[in-house]
């Protein structure tokens, strides 16, 4: 029988989604999601009051469809800037609370107060606003996981500028590419960062990038490395200097629509793309997630692993202080020196809410299966995202570790979503593995190719009414904003996953559509092989793909990482397709079962399916800026050139 985690009654009682479930007079979960979308504009008013997010200028409508579902009006008439309401609320009210924790890889720790973020944000801004950024102009922010990052992005966003995250670990291509297509006038930076014991020099990748980006006129760099910070002339500047400035108390006065992020896709699925995200958008949508999924309230610590440049980072920043929470900054590898890194960061910040990835649990229990000895005890909720979940792992992190009292809040939703579109919730039953059901606010369906919703069996996933940070668009390029969400079904936003909702109404994402495969007329997820083979104790990782075969239409080709000690390839491989054959069905029985030192990976921990379907075809893997091991897509291709 599936595991299911019970909510206790403090969940029930005292969580901040009780409270609203209390203000909305409903007593389920699955009442409160049907309430949500049952008039999206009073469910989101409640939310504002809830929330105790304040206006400038109070709002006439809170949302207008004149112009049609794809381009809503949200909050019309009104006015607020996001670093008011997740920032200056705070360092008014609670001005001593702790609005930021970092520790490096090598153990040292910086703390931020609210008035001590305010302080450096408005001397930031400062020195911005005296050398020409201002409202509309958009500022690069390429930067490792620091407090200088979350100053940077509030000071930008403070002036009415657009912030344009990038992943700390881009290359000078993937940098210069975004940065022209964002037209960006400034760029924040940080001479480098350090994972796994090695330096990573950005500093000379961004001056690469910068060569083919004649519209930047400001480049501020961060000394995180401790060493002599050698500037070139011109317009490179020192973040001291900018923190030198006399504070500028101004936070622009924008309105609700503004634009605020231009959060680029990572790439996985082909040339970026540039969502945009407004002011009163982007903070209501992440405001909700940190609220009511992970139960962040003043006073408690919220932690993802993650990075700047996908929509996690900015998602935690401005999520957990729009609740008055603790934002917790991890920068480097969470298994150095060794699997006890992570546990011990819940331990010394004592960490409400902990974001991880499967890839990052699985890689953890591979290494060892002991459990942590650090104190746990702090953890109200764990946080997932980016992937489907083996029920080997899942169990083992809910179970196991945390002995079956923490909820894991596995969500699943998008850059162009600005949150969620499938979420459970603290107050709800919570099987292996699921999603739980719609995200409040999102009125998602799973649908077959005529557009009627589907029970039981796989197909895409939709969303039938807009949410407020919903992408106004695709930045500069209109056209392919409707061809890829609204050209599949008219009137419908078609997220390019495959999802399936069971018998008991348990919600489960099964991977991107590009990805599933169809062998012999029948369509199967690679999620639904990959938790077989994840179970078998040889295996550490795995990904399967569809390679184009004569007979069947399309083979599976599986590849896994072997765990520490393992039994020769010999005895595994055929042991691996006997068990998928044996729980999936023979026609899905891999014809290639293919050992590998490592999997090539974005630093979310995405697994690349794309990479590896193109190494096994020889053709071009595309985009791999985004990927923390590219050299894997190397090394597939020399171990499988002879097997096709």
């Amino acid at each position: 029988m599936a595991y299911t985690w019970h909510p206790s009654r403090d969940y029930l009682e005292n969580s901040n989604v009780a409270r609203l479930m209390r203000t909305l007079d409903v007593s389920t979960a699955d009442e409160l999601r049907a309430r949500s979308v049952a008039d999206i504009g009073a469910f989101w008013d409640t939310v504002v009051k809830d929330l105790g997010i304040e206006f400038t200028t109070p709002y006439a409508d809170v949302v207008d469809l004149g112009r049609g579902i794809e381009y809503p009006d949200w909050f019309t008439g009104g006015r607020i800037n996001i670093v008011d309401a997740a920032l200056t609320r705070w360092a008014r009210t609670t001005p001593d609370t702790l609005a930021v924790v970092h520790e490096a890889e090598d153990g040292e720790v910086h703390r931020l107060t609210f008035a001590e973020l305010e302080d450096q944000v408005a001397r930031v801004r400062a020195g911005l606003r005296a050398r020409g950024i201002g409202k509309g102009d958009a500022v690069a922010i390429y930067m490792p996981m620091t407090p200088e990052a979350v100053v940077a992005t509030y000071a930008v966003a403070s002036i009415g500028a657009m912030v344009v995250p990038l992943f700390s670990g881009f290359a000078p291509t993937a940098i210069a590419s975004r940065i022209q297509d964002a037209d960006a006038k400034a760029v924040i930076t940080a001479d480098g960062t350090v994972r796994r014991h090695k330096t990573a020099r950005m500093l000379p990748q961004l001056r690469e990038a910068l060569e083919t980006c004649p519209s930047v006129e400001v480049v501020a760099v961060v000394d995180n490395l401790s060493e002599p910070l050698s500037l070139t002339g011109g317009r490179e500047v020192s973040w001291q200097d900018l923190l030198g400035s006399e504070p500028d108390p101004e936070v622009a006065d924008v309105s609700a629509s503004d634009v605020l992020l231009l959060a680029y896709t990572s790439g996985t699925t082909g040339k970026p793309k540039g969502a945009v995200h407004t002011h009163a958008g982007f903070l209501l949508k992440t405001a909700a997630e940190v609220a009511y999924g992970f139960d962040i309230t003043p006073g408690r610590t919220f932690c993802w692993i993650t990075d700047m440049g996908w929509i996690m980072g900015p998602l935690s920043v401005f999520g957990t202080h729009a609740n008055g929470g603790t934002l917790a900054l991890y920068e480097g590898s969470p298994d150095v020196p060794d699997t006890s890194r992570l546990w011990g960061l819940v331990e010394r910040h004592q960490v409400s809410m902990l974001g991880v990835s499967p890839t990052l649990i699985r890689t953890l229990r591979a290494v060892s299966d002991d459990m942590p000895t650090a104190d746990l005890s702090s953890l109200r909720v764990l946080g997932s995202t980016g992937e489907p979940w083996d029920p080997e792992s899942y169990e083992w992190l809910a179970r196991d570790v945390f002995d079956s009292r923490v909820p894991v809040i596995n969500f699943s939703g998008g850059t162009e979503v600005g949150g969620s579109f499938l979420s459970p919730y603290p107050v709800e039953d919570i099987v292996s593995c699921s999603l739980g059901g719609p995200a409040l606010g999102m009125d998602v369906d799973v649908v077959d190719d005529s557009a009627r919703s589907l029970r039981g069996s796989v197909g895409e996933l939709v969303c039938r009414q807009p949410w407020p940070a919903m992408t106004r668009g695709v930045w500069n390029d209109d056209e392919r904003y409707l061809e890829a969400y609204w050209s599949t079904f008219p009137g419908l936003w078609r997220h390019g996953d495959h999802a399936l909702v069971d018998a008991s109404g348990d919600w489960f994402i099964l991977g991107r559509s590009d990805d599933v495969m169809n062998v012999a007329g029948k369509r199967v997820a690679p999620a639904e092989i990959e938790s077989v083979l994840a179970a078998d104790p040889a295996v550490a990782e795995c990904a399967v793909v569809g390679v184009p075969d004569p007979k069947k239409g399309e083979a599976v080709w599986a590849f896994y990482v072997p765990r520490a000690d393992t039994e020769d390839d010999a005895t595994v491989s055929p042991r691996l397709r006997r068990r998928v054959a044996d729980e999936v069905g023979k026609p899905f029985a891999p014809a290639q079962v293919v050992r590998v030192d490592q999997l090539p990976k974005t630093r979310s921990a995405k697994i690349l399916r794309r990479a590896i379907k193109a190494a096994v075809l020889g053709t071009d893997p595309g985009d791999l800026s985004g990927a923390e091991s590219p050299e894997a897509v190397d090394a597939i291709r020399l171990v499988v050139k002879d097997l096709r």
